[in-house]
């Protein structure tokens, strides 16, 4: 696209300060990611003697994460948000058509290196969330994996990561830490790391920070492509007969 129909810049220097509210999200976050990558299969026997069922187990365990993080995160970004959505507000086409253009590189993306690496691996967390959206209605899901989920993870990994950790430190070594690190957190206590299960996601992040750079930074328009993105896989998830699914996961496996 040309650069007159790129999203004008919104600089705002003091938007881009990390406050005592930042840290706050940032140490919960990692403190709740944290203990549940260290000590969650101590844990899950506990929370099934209080859960009626591993499923509704592991969705309140989310939702309870995603959901206190997600508070502070909106807080702490509130300004941002209002400028980010203000700014999208004034190319509402732009918005419309190239956050589903996003959605479509990033699975063209994700199919080129996996093909690339010549192996195809379903993630543990990948997995993990169909034999979820198997057992929990989809009512229940989308609040948490298009709604609250993406805006934390965008906040974390672009927003602090790069948009405010970069009056610091070198921007494009921001942007690598937020692929890596946005990749590692989809994998880190479930399996091994390998480069087979990270590079989904590793596209999956390269293609976030693209949108939210080339957009001057605009994370709500990172989030909007993160929300479609998930949204798609949800949707398809409950339209695909769970038989079908397992069939499919038997024969990569």
């Amino acid at each position: 696209m040309a650069t007159a129909h790129r999203l004008p810049p919104a600089p705002q220097p003091q938007l881009y300060r990390f406050s005592p509210l930042d840290l706050a999200t940032l140490c919960l976050y990692v403190a709740i990611a944290g203990f549940f990558a260290v000590a969650g299969n101590v844990l899950a026997p506990l929370l099934r003697q209080i859960a009626p069922s591993p499923a509704a187990a592991s969705y309140a365990v989310n939702l309870l994460f995603y959901a206190s993080v997600g508070i502070l995160a909106l807080l702490a970004a509130r300004r941002v948000v209002v400028r980010d959505l203000k700014v999208l507000a004034t190319r509402p086409w732009f918005t419309l058509l190239m956050a589903p253009a996003a959605v479509i590189a990033m699975m063209i993306l994700t199919a080129v290196v996996v093909a690339a690496n010549g192996q195809v691996e379903t993630s543990a967390n990948q997995a993990g969330l169909q034999a979820l959206m198997q057992q929990v209605p989809a009512w229940l899901m989308v609040p948490l994996l298009v709604v609250v989920g993406p805006f934390v993870e965008e906040y974390i990994f672009r927003h602090l990561l790069i948009g405010k950790m970069s009056r610091r430190v070198n921007i494009w070594i921001c942007c690598a830490l937020s692929v890596a690190l946005f990749a590692a957190l989809h994998i880190v206590g479930q399996e091994a790391v390998t480069l087979t299960a990270l590079l989904p996601y590793l596209a999956m992040g390269a293609t976030l920070v693209f949108v939210y750079m080339w957009t001057g930074k605009n994370v709500m328009f990172s989030y909007f492509v993160h929300a479609a993105k998930n949204l798609l896989a949800v949707v398809l998830v409950y339209a695909i007969p769970p038989e079908l699914i397992n069939q499919m996961q038997n024969v990569q496996a």
